[in-house]
């Protein structure tokens, strides 16, 4: 299996259970490289603008719960 359209053919040939597992095992593999790029950003100061702006705003009070983020309220 050399490219994606041969990949999901033969994944539409799993039984349901299988493709289940598959999907848990791409989730992970997913999050793992997520992970990684998260450490490397850290490492080579990419986020370091980003994590000031957040101390600064948390020292200044300047913050808003998560919900209210989220849910607009």
């Amino acid at each position: 299996m050399s490219n994606l359209i041969e990949i999901e053919a033969a994944i539409k040939q799993l039984p349901v259970g299988e493709i289940r597992q598959l999907s848990a095992w791409l989730q992970t593999y997913l999050d793992e490289n997520w992970d990684m790029q998260i450490e490397v950003d850290l490492e080579s100061g990419k986020l370091d603008k980003l994590i000031a702006k957040a101390e600064t705003d948390i020292a200044k009070n300047k913050v808003r719960k998560l919900d209210e983020v989220l849910y607009d309220t």
